[in-house]
């Protein structure tokens, strides 16, 4: 999966960026308090991007 559209799925589904951390980004899901990294790559893969989306308590891409 392509790190934009991860990115865009988080932000459909109602996360917001928070910060850039060293390697990493940070969204944040302020309606069940939770936060997670995403990493810096151009590929992020599959299992990632669902334990990212399970981090956040959204639906999986």
């Amino acid at each position: 999966m392509k790190r934009k559209d991860l990115i865009r799925h988080l932000e459909k589904s109602g996360c917001e960026f928070l910060r850039e951390g060293g390697n990493h980004t940070v969204y944040v899901n302020r309606r069940e308090k939770k936060v997670s990294t995403i990493p810096r790559h151009r590929d992020i893969d599959e299992k990632l991007a669902r334990k990212i989306c399970n981090d956040l308590g959204i639906a999986k891409p």
